[in-house]
């Protein structure tokens, strides 16, 4: 399933539909692994139906059709696991090799690796385990339960070290921790060198680093034999020696720890998960934080970085998926947190253009939620700031976006939705002419109902950020890169933004010339209501006769008689407002260039604006002129017009 739908594109956050999810083969549990190279193929380990713990599937998306490729497919229901050749259990791992995407591992209570998409596999360990016999007899009571995939004696854990080919570790889940350093043709044993470390536990997980060969990672759970404690180890000489950091580790009973994860750029940086909390350290695990923000407590079982898009994941057991879309301030985030301001250089984001929905009208309760569209800009502030400025700047110089934020002590982030600045704001003055009862705002004002203020989508290129708050400014830069999906071309999309820029250019003419007949409406209306009290019906007559002259005007501009309410919409025809709305929106459907129709509409538009820009010009500047001036001939004004 997807991360982002890109149903709504840059409409808003939308909902990521359970109909857009699909199954890939496999069973309920076990590891979906893509392939590196080839993301179209997915490895899969997982429980089912025939050797039960021992699935493993090879699919593939282009054809959505899956293999079976067991490393032993016997069927193993109803017996113990001393009788099986393989124990394999419910999330026994499954490894795509680091320097070879062709050549993928799994583990039983030995390791097996195939190197020909699963045609056959070969034992490349000895018995990684205690191999106690006595905790492989029949399961259950009164009935026995041998389904198959609970096995004691098994490997739980296994990763190739990405700096060096053909160094492993391999964890167990009856405490024993294994490592290789000569491509598995021999094994130590290094489970004694781990401090502290009672006997039987699970080995959750092991983070092989990427900083260097004999560096790595791992999470030893006891909770199933009592004992609820943290256990999280690091060493840097193949497990020779181990030490032991758990510093700053909630106590109790719900903090045994189930995964730790390296982050693939900050050297130090660590997550970690436990029974009902997410943990972050800034260095090398010696003091570790809650890190939880907005996520449940809950088991995090699992802990994966996106590196493509740096997106940190967290898979629970209450099957929730959780995404923390670019970590690059943690990443980057000032070693002195007394730092006053700090600007963190944006991750590149893609221009994604919107696509069709699966047909579901409503959220279900597995349905997910869309990241918010667009780049995260990410800011460090020492204190509470009321105005912080961050201004867009094209490469021609241009702001194409200003966004004002309040900021919080710590880590701040804003969303520029990749959306230029918006067109002039129309704003009415006066009522809907076909609705005089509409009530106005406080200041006597009301929206637009007819139409927004339009944005338009950047161009893929390089953008600078400026940030300034208190006297201080940043600046980096950000890359806008084209829609991998698109079929357009940017010749295609520079068309496009070149003619929305030039129609936006005469929506803020009609917004300009629409503000400005609507400030002297409402001063007109308002005199005559004064003149009431004098009774100067000659005079009362001149004003209406010039405030209908500017409605009359303005009605040709965009359409006065709309309230926004009920079908107003389909009462009364759009005007040139209207529908120079509606062609940059169109326009900018999907990267495609203007069609001929597009321009011929647009020049039909230009001429009538032309016509009503020459007759507004006569009226404000000629009639409007001598109207003012007859009014303060009569003692009557003054009435201001931009």
């Amino acid at each position: 399933g997807p991360s982002r739908s890109r149903t709504n594109g840059f409409f808003g956050a939308g909902t990521i539909t359970t109909g857009m999810w699909h199954d890939i083969g496999g069973g309920e549990s076990g590891f979906a692994t893509p392939d590196p190279k080839d993301p179209n193929i997915v490895w899969s380990s997982a429980s089912g139906y025939g050797a039960l713990g021992g699935v493993v599937t090879r699919f593939n998306e282009q054809t959505r059709q899956f293999r079976h490729v067991e490393v032993w497919p016997e069927l193993t229901t109803g017996h113990p696991a001393s009788e099986v050749k393989y124990r394999f259990q419910w999330t026994f791992p499954l490894l795509i090799s680091p320097h070879d995407h062709n050549t993928i591992f799994v583990t039983s209570q030995v390791v097996h690796r195939t190197t020909n998409g699963g045609q056959s596999w070969e034992v490349i360990s000895p018995d990684l385990t205690l191999n106690d016999k006595s905790k492989q007899t029949k399961s259950g009571g009164l009935t026995p339960d041998n389904i198959g995939v609970e096995y004691a004696n098994v490997i739980y854990a296994f990763e190739e070290s990405p700096v060096k080919k053909g160094v492993f570790w391999a964890g167990t889940n009856d405490g024993q921790v294994q490592v290789s350093q000569d491509g598995a043709k021999t094994w130590a044993n290094v489970t004694k060198n781990l401090p502290e470390l009672p006997p039987l536990g699970t080995v959750r997980n092991i983070d092989a680093s990427k900083w260097a060969e004999g560096k790595a990672y791992l999470t030893v759970d006891l909770h199933e034999v009592g004992n609820f404690q943290a256990y999280v180890y690091k060493t840097d000489n193949f497990g020779k020696t181990w030490k032991k950091i758990t510093k700053g580790i909630d106590g109790g009973n719900l903090n045994y720890c189930r995964m730790i994860k390296e982050d693939p750029v900050r050297k130090g940086l660590l997550y970690l998960g436990t029974e009902t909390k997410l943990f972050i350290s800034f260095d090398d695990g010696e003091n570790w934080q809650t890190f939880m923000s907005n996520l449940p407590h809950t088991p995090m079982y699992w802990i994966d970085v996106q590196e493509h898009f740096n997106d940190l994941v967290v898979g629970t057991y209450g099957r929730g998926i959780w995404i923390l879309d670019d970590i690059s301030p943690l990443q980057q985030m000032p070693q002195d947190t007394k730092t006053i301001l700090a600007l963190f250089n944006p991750h590149d984001t893609y221009r994604f253009q919107g696509i069709t929905s699966t047909m579901q009208f409503f959220p279900e309760a597995s349905s997910g939620q869309d990241p918010p569209y667009g780049a995260p800009i990410n800011y460090w502030s020492g204190s509470e700031l009321d105005s912080v400025k961050i201004h867009i700047i094209n490469a021609a110089g241009d702001t194409v976006r200003s966004i004002e934020n309040k900021a919080k002590p710590g880590i701040n982030r804003v969303w520029w939705d990749l959306q230029s600045n918006p067109t002039t704001e129309i704003v009415f003055r006066t009522p809907p002419e076909a609705a005089p009862w509409f009530p106005m705002s406080e200041s006597r004002t009301r929206k637009n109902p007819n139409f927004g203020r339009n944005t338009y989508l950047v161009p893929p290129g390089n953008y600078t950020v400026h940030l300034v708050a208190g006297g201080i400014s940043f600046k980096s830069t950000i890359n806008v890169i084209k829609d991998p999906h698109s079929e357009g071309t940017l010749d295609d999309i520079k068309a496009q933004t070149d003619f929305i820029i030039k129609a936006r250019k005469d929506m803020n003419k009609v917004a300009e010339m629409v503000n400005s007949i609507e400030l002297a409406r409402r001063q007109l209306l308002d005199l005559n209501d004064a003149l009431k009290a004098k009774d100067n019906k000659s005079m009362m007559k001149e004003i209406s006769d010039m405030e209908k002259k500017l409605r009359d005007l303005e009605n040709n501009l965009v359409q006065t008689k709309i309230s926004g309410n009920g079908q107003d919409a389909v009462r009364w025809p759009a005007k040139i407002g209207e529908k120079l709305d509606y062609l940059t929106n169109t326009a900018g459907t999907a990267d495609f260039k203007p069609s001929d129709p597009h321009n011929e509409v647009y020049e039909v538009l230009k001429n009538n604006l032309n016509t009503q820009e020459a007759a507004y010009n006569k009226l404000i500047k000629e009639e409007f002129v001598n109207f003012i001036k007859k009014l303060q001939n009569n003692n009557i004004g003054p009435v201001i017009i931009p």
